[in-house]
């Protein structure tokens, strides 16, 4: 009896040490540009290798008339994206740095999928896809230059 609960034991050990993760959290972190004006709205969201909208991953500005001005994330997801009220925040104000962090399976990374950002300023321009990052293990701490508001965007994992 004594040899089969070690058995056993030694087996489960070597199971959860052997098994992959499923998910892992992601880091993603923003610095905004200095700039004149109000608080951006942001939507952080995840594309396939072909661009198509996957997955929001964070929305900053809880003011939803607002949304329309993130134009890409709006019109992927009819402005109304799935369990979006969890993942929302403040907007991000000039020469500020927003910090989030969501789980992600590990599939995703190194498979051509991308981190996007949207970027929307009132009374200023508004910049789809401002920030276009690849998920990759090579790209984890590398800033991504933003072509507005977003000054850049980096993650870690």
């Amino acid at each position: 009896m004594k040899k089969i609960a070690s058995s056993t034991a030694l087996c489960l050990a070597l199971a959860l040490l052997t098994t992959p993760a499923m998910a892992r959290p992601v880091t993603i972190t923003t610095k905004m540009k200095s700039y004149g004006g109000d608080g951006a709205y942001l939507a952080i969201y995840l594309t396939d290798a072909a661009g198509a909208y996957r997955r929001t991953l964070w929305v900053s500005g809880r003011k939803t008339r607002y949304w329309s001005h993130l134009s890409n994330w709006y019109r992927a997801t009819r402005g109304s994206p799935p369990g979006v009220d969890a993942i929302t925040g403040a907007s991000a104000g000039s020469g500020r740095t927003l910090t989030v962090t969501v789980d992600l399976a590990d599939a995703l990374i190194d498979a051509g999928y991308q981190i996007r950002v949207d970027s929307a300023v009132e009374d200023d321009a508004d910049r789809p896809a401002e920030v276009i990052a690849p998920l990759a293990a090579n790209g984890r701490r590398r800033a991504t230059a933003g072509r507005g508001f977003v000054q850049s965007l980096t993650y870690d994992f």
